[in-house]
């Protein structure tokens, strides 16, 4: 009687199940040498269908890829002009700040999920979770998380692309996102969000390293490590350019 309940319920069991997602990305470790330029990942992978049926057209589903690079702590300044100089004026303090964030999808995010998905997911550049490191007013952090988001936008660290996740026969997918030159180094993550009627079904991570090598690496641990004697070195390092470069106007 119970193997014979058993195989009665399957099916059902079987329709309940969540999809899963199979991600992968084309670069799992990214090395910056002296001629790096940046880099673009390839961010592709399957969608496992309970008992391998896709869902009809009427609940099409959306992907959602999220890379972000460490968090770090950043302090963002106004600037006012004062007397025709522009000068340091109000600042906010931010605990954690991703270094790095891009989001693509298949769709506008804000056409996939609702305000309150995307905050608790941080979907999009206007969801990222921001802790200010003051009791700021709220309409002071807005100010200062726009002013952070508009300046790493500009600088190609962060970015959105709508649109940019492609997905075939409705099982396989890929993306791609860039990496700029000025990338900071750390431990990256790479996040699958598979959403249909506005919830999110399945998600998956896969880790991306960027880190130094050669004598980047090297100049990089020093200053790390050895913070005092790399400070030395470089105020000695400029004297010395400074005095030869003065040396060779005198001949000239």
């Amino acid at each position: 009687m119970k193997r014979a309940a058993v195989i009665l319920a399957a099916p059902l069991l079987m329709a309940q199940a969540k999809p899963v997602l199979v991600p992968d990305v084309s670069q799992r470790e990214i090395r910056i040498a002296y001629s790096f330029t940046g880099a673009e990942l390839l961010l592709f992978g399957a969608i496992l269908y309970p008992g391998g049926r896709l869902p009809d057209d009427k609940h099409p589903t959306d992907l959602v890829v999220v890379v972000k690079g460490p968090v770090q702590s950043i302090t963002v300044r106004e600037k006012e002009k004062l007397a025709g100089v522009w000068v340091n004026a109000e600042a906010l303090r931010y605990r954690s700040a991703p270094s790095f964030y891009a989001v693509a999808s298949s769709r506008p995010v804000n056409q996939i999920v609702d305000d309150r998905t995307r905050a608790i997911y941080e979907l999009g550049l206007d969801s990222l979770q921001l802790s200010p490191a003051s009791s700021a007013p709220p309409p002071v952090h807005d100010r200062f998380a726009r002013g952070l988001v508009d300046l790493r936008r500009r600088a190609g660290l962060y970015y959105e692309a709508p649109g940019a996740v492609e997905i075939t026969e409705g099982v396989l997918y890929r993306t791609r996102v860039r990496i700029p030159a000025r990338v900071p180094v750390g431990q990256f993550t790479a996040e699958t969000f598979l959403i249909r009627d506005g919830k999110v079904l399945a998600a998956a991570v896969r880790d991306i390293t960027v880190e130094k090598t050669g004598f980047e690496r090297f100049v990089a641990r020093a200053a790390d490590r050895h913070a005092f004697v790399y400070g030395l070195a470089a105020v000695a390092l400029s004297v010395l350019l400074g005095w030869g470069a003065g040396r060779i106007a005198q001949r000239v």
